[in-house]
């Protein structure tokens, strides 16, 4: 008995010392909170408060919406304590974890017996009105647990930038586009990618993208960019101004000289055939990724119906340009064909992706396309194939309103169906600023192999970024 007391008044003792430790604990905690609210954003806030709502309310909404399930096993402790009785039936509720965002909130749940992604996914429209979302998706997490996306502001209507940093990327060839509809960011993984189509009308987006693509790839000297525009003549007039010290080549609207850069470069892929094995040791130019002897060569056409047109008549001067843009569909594709394992990603850009603006047998072996908005349903299907006619929803005929510049489509990798992106803007200033910052790592990928190899030289005259 003596023993028992001298433990109870121990326990006493210590009481005032737990509670004072438990206080600073849960002062410590509330000041933590308070500090992360008042420094987050107003949307963010709101997202917080709503999370705060979400958690609180979670085991009485559960049961209402079938997500929670009945055990009637009791538990040894429940046998031991209820005596003659018989213990209660316990209600099991998934447990939860909410974070919040700008845009809404990302639950993660731990799955039940009977109360599986399945449940959740019947459940999502009810859990958008409880939570007062524009929409809710259910997706399958690690295992055992599913993934709750809440929106709760569109964000395919809201606006965003994207400020460069100039910092090397982690993984070259990661193409960084933007958010989904649910805010969920999306990135396309553009190693061993032959090549890219993207489409739209003028104004809603395309040029804001690549110029993302290449304020996000420029630090890294394992990258060297080569454009074609077709509705200029020169580089100081159009979209790439701002990124010609970052070129290491530029063609304009003329079709001889596009014709001379075309030949060069299946030149350099033909070059880079022969030494590749014996200067590498592979066969795959992914197997060892690129570097700066040995760069991923990034070829942009914009407005490639330019280079493609077929030209009908029967004068010398016809008959010359639709030689010269027979002889350049030909080129671009010994590119998109044969440069996927030399290092070769050929970006092909123009308002539609139908036959007449691209050649089939280029487009159709380029796997990545991406939509922006279009005038027509044949226009999305030339961009998309012919399955977005099965998700009219994800149609970029719907993108018109200028609410949407800058919403783009494509296929959702890994599952069924399309995507609709949100690219933020970049304006030309940063984008000037990456260019300049960067300017010191261009370098002409034939004069480079030249140097590595010992063997190579290229006969034609390289076409420079013009000069202001």
């Amino acid at each position: 008995m003596n023993e028992i007391n001298e433990v109870m008044s121990g326990v006493q003792t210590a009481l005032p010392d737990v509670a004072l430790i438990c206080a600073i604990a849960l002062t410590v905690w509330a000041v933590v909170w308070v500090v992360r609210y008042l420094a987050a954003s107003p949307m963010k806030r709101r997202s917080i408060r709503q999370a705060v709502r979400i958690r609180g309310s979670w085991r009485r909404l559960a049961r209402m919406a079938n997500l929670s399930v009945t055990d009637r096993l009791p538990t040894a402790f429940a046998s031991l304590s209820s005596g003659d009785k018989e213990p209660k039936p316990r209600v099991l509720v998934p447990r939860i974890k909410v974070t919040p965002d700008e845009f809404g909130v990302m639950v993660r749940v731990k799955c039940l017996p009977n109360v599986g992604l399945k449940e959740f996914q019947k459940a999502a429209p009810y859990l958008a009105d409880a939570w007062r979302m524009t929409r809710v998706s259910v997706l399958p997490d690690k295992p055992g647990h599913v993934l709750i996306r809440g929106v709760r502001v569109d964000p395919l209507i809201t606006h965003t930038t994207h400020t460069p940093t100039g910092r090397e990327p982690k993984k070259v060839a990661m193409w960084d586009l933007g958010v989904d509809e649910f805010g969920m960011p999306v990135s396309i993984p553009l190693c061993d990618v032959p090549g890219v189509t993207m489409a739209g009308l003028p104004g809603f987006g395309k040029t804001s993208a690549i110029n993302r693509l290449i304020c996000d790839w420029a630090p890294s000297g394992a990258v060297q960019f080569n454009v074609f525009d077709g509705k200029v003549s020169h580089a100081y007039e159009g979209d790439y101004a701002d990124v010609t010290s970052r070129l290491y080549a530029f063609t304009g609207d003329d079709l001889e000289a596009a014709n001379k850069e075309f030949k060069r470069l299946v030149e350099l892929r033909r070059a880079r055939s022969a030494s590749q094995k014996r200067a590498r040791g592979i066969k795959n130019f992914w197997h060892a990724g690129p570097t700066e002897e040995w760069p991923l060569i990034v070829t942009i056409i914009d407005e490639a119906h330019t280079y493609f047109r077929d030209y009908k008549g029967s004068d010398p001067q016809t008959k010359k340009l639709a030689a010269l843009s027979a002889e350049n569909a030909r080129l671009v594709e010994d590119l998109t064909k044969k440069g996927r394992a030399l290092g070769f990603l050929t970006v092909i850009i123009t308002q539609k992706t139908t036959g007449d603006a691209i050649p089939t047998f280029i487009r159709d072996v380029c796997p990545v396309g991406l939509s922006f908005a279009q005038k027509t349903a044949d226009a999305a299907v030339a961009a998309l194939g012919d399955d977005i006619r099965q998700w009219p929803e994800a149609n970029p005929v719907t993108l018109q309103d200028s609410a949407y510049v800058g919403v783009c489509v494509m296929n959702a990798h890994g599952r069924p169906g399309f995507v609709r992106i949100r690219t933020p803007y970049v304006s030309d200033a940063d984008t000037a600023r990456i260019a300049d910052a960067t300017a010191h790592l261009t370098r002409d990928p034939g004069l480079i192999l030249e140097v590595v190899t010992g063997e190579f030289t290229i006969h034609l005259s390289k076409t420079l970024p013009d000069a202001a």
